[in-house]
This record gives C-alpha cells, structure tokens and sequence, in this order.
C-alpha cells in the first residue's frame, strides 16, 4: 500500500527514513498522475523490504512540493539519507521507474542467495 506523507510528515516519514524512499510528488487533477498510480503500487509490492513508495499531493502540501523544486507532475523523487538521489519527471512504464531507482536500493539478500 503506498501511504500519503504532507508537509507535516515528509521530515520524518522522507528525510529521516531508515531507508529508500520514492515520493509520488502527485495531484488529483492530473491525468498522468492517475495513469502511474498502479505502476507504483505494483513496484511497492515487488520492492517491499527495500523501497518505500509514498504520495504528497502537492495542492494539499506545498511546502513539501517547493521545497523538492518539484515543477511538474508526476514527479517521483527518490530519497537515500533525506537526498534526492534520482528523479523521474512525468508517467513511465513500470520497467523505466524500476531501472531508474534499482541500482539505489539494498540488494535483496533472497535473489543474492537464489544464485
């Protein structure tokens, strides 16, 4: 499930994570935005353990929004230690989001143990 963060939560639940985040940086109003909605909940299930996926609406949080420098949306923004370590600007299919943020997440121990 891809919980939604705000302006009041993004510090703890975006910077100060333990681990990965990528934040759906999204509104109501945009098409795109609902286009991706099922792309990222289904890289949430597959990712589960290494990658944390939220949204911030930005029309709701706009101080969250203006502090990532995010202009347009869908922006996905992936968090490592409270940094923007990638970004992905506008709806990609799930293999596009998958590579840009894979090589930033831990390795996942069942795959390295598979092998």
């Amino acid at each position: 499930m891809i919980e939604t963060v705000t302006d009041e939560t993004f510090e703890s639940r975006v910077l100060r994570a333990p681990g990965p985040v990528l934040v759906d940086f999204t509104a109501t109003w945009c098409p795109p935005c609902r286009m991706i909605k099922p792309v990222l909940a289904e890289l949430a299930v597959e990712l589960a353990g290494r990658l944390e996926i939220v949204a911030l609406d930005v029309d709701d949080s706009p101080k969250a929004a203006a502090a990532a420098g995010v202009m347009g949306m869908p922006t996905l923004s992936l968090y490592v230690d409270g940094q923007v370590v990638t970004q992905v600007v506008g709806a990609r299919p799930k293999a596009a989001v998958r590579a840009a943020v894979e090589q930033f997440l831990p390795v996942d121990n069942s795959v390295a143990a598979a092998r």
